[in-house]
């Protein structure tokens, strides 16, 4: 049985969205920018996903929609373009500890142009205070970037909470709701934000298009330099292929969502409480109610998470230890590091991430399989019970 867990890193375009998308691949392949007909007919398709995105997030306003490469481009554009617009009401920017690449690299990029960033830092559950937020916001502070929910622990930031701080300070706040789109609500006057991102990819989408909700008024520069596209905030040719995947994947991401993830929340706490009885000492990571319903980080002292993903792999099982985008690296997950996790916790943990599509009877599979895996591994490494607490 072939068993896929990883849909936090991406999710299997859903065959709607691929009919969607396939007349603007084919016959349909005007420039949104033309006069002519062809040009029009791709324009109205363009700006009727806008449409449908701005619904979805919950957006008033339609024009608030902007078109990305990705969700990466999409923070981008949210730190760069807001902080080069505004540099000269200050050069100071927040972020967490914890959060995605596509923001801390970005943030350290900053940092090397002169920009001052403060990098809040959470507790062993993952968890921000709100209060820090406010602690953190100077006279110069122009913005501040938190995820809504982070990629590899599943834990939610009190988003709403922090944005409400920004508000009153006159700050700008962006978040990264790349992750809790489609898996929970997300509705940008509800959390009262003023930036925020989304991916394709993420919710049975396809890859190579994300988007940025930007609220009225707010003063950013482009990303991309060129024509007028997008209302001058993001040069190019458009994707209309992709904006009209990206449209439809939220449309059908909002049908029965809440009975999903309650579903998706009970497949997720079988595995764990399986697995937990199942292996001895068996760790789970960030807070235990406060995350997303279907992502599940576990740590198995003894191993090496990327033996263990490989040893599923061959068995048909897709896991991560993380961010995809960090496979390959050679250091310890950033998000379980500040979380204060000792190293051999955070060398052996795993990330879960179940889907729509997600079945009971891979779940058992899973819970048949690992097991006996990790026991191999600790056996070989001479593992202890007890080692992590320092016990004898």
């Amino acid at each position: 049985m072939k068993v896929y867990l990883d849909h936090n890193a991406s999710t299997p375009l859903h065959p709607d969205v691929l009919a969607a998308m396939l007349p603007y691949l084919s016959e349909r392949f005007g420039n949104p920018s033309s006069v002519h007909g062809w040009g029009r007919e791709a324009r109205q398709a363009l700006e009727a996903a806008r449409q449908a995105v701005a619904r979805a997030l919950g957006a008033t306003d339609q024009a608030s929609i902007v078109f990305t490469g990705s969700g990466t481009e999409a923070d981008n554009l949210a730190l760069r373009g807001v902080l080069e617009a505004q540099r000269e009401r200050g050069r100071h920017l927040i972020v967490s500890a914890v959060e995605h690449h596509a923001v801390l690299h970005t943030a350290e990029h900053l940092a090397r142009q002169g920009w001052e960033v403060t990098r809040l830092r959470v507790d062993s559950g993952g968890l921000l205070d709100p209060d820090d937020v406010r602690r953190a916001i100077r006279a110069d502070t122009i913005l501040v970037s938190l995820m809504h929910s982070n990629n590899e622990t599943g834990v939610l930031f009190p988003i709403r909470e922090a944005a409400r701080v920004c508000r009153e300070r006159g700050v700008l706040f962006h978040t990264d709701a790349i992750q809790s789109f489609g898996k929970l609500p997300v509705d940008v006057e509800a959390l009262d934000v003023d930036l925020l991102s989304i991916s394709g990819h993420k919710i049975r989408g396809p890859k190579g298009i994300g988007a940025l909700y930007i609220r009225h008024g707010t003063k950013m520069l482009p990303l991309l330099t060129g024509g007028w596209q997008e209302r001058s905030r993001r040069g190019g040719t458009e994707n209309v292929a992709g904006a009209v995947g990206l449209a439809r994947a939220a449309e059908l991401m909002r049908e029965g969502l809440e009975e999903t993830g309650g579903r998706m929340a009970e497949l997720r706490d079988r595995l764990e409480s399986g697995l937990l009885v199942a292996i001895p000492e068996v760790r789970r990571n960030g807070h235990p109610t406060v995350r997303l319903p279907q992502t599940s980080s576990l740590a198995f002292p003894g191993t090496e998470a990327e033996s263990l993903i490989l040893a599923l792999d061959l068995c048909g099982i897709g896991v991560s230890s993380g961010a995809a985008c960090s496979s390959g690296s050679p250091e310890a997950s950033h998000v379980l590091t500040a979380m204060g996790l000792p190293h051999d916790r955070v060398q052996g943990s795993v990330r879960f991430s179940l889907g729509r599509e997600t079945t009971g009877e891979e779940i058992d599979c899973v819970l048949e399989t690992l097991p006996p895996i990790v026991e191999r591994m600790r056996r070989a490494s001479g593992w202890r019970p007890g080692r992590e607490r320092g016990e004898e």
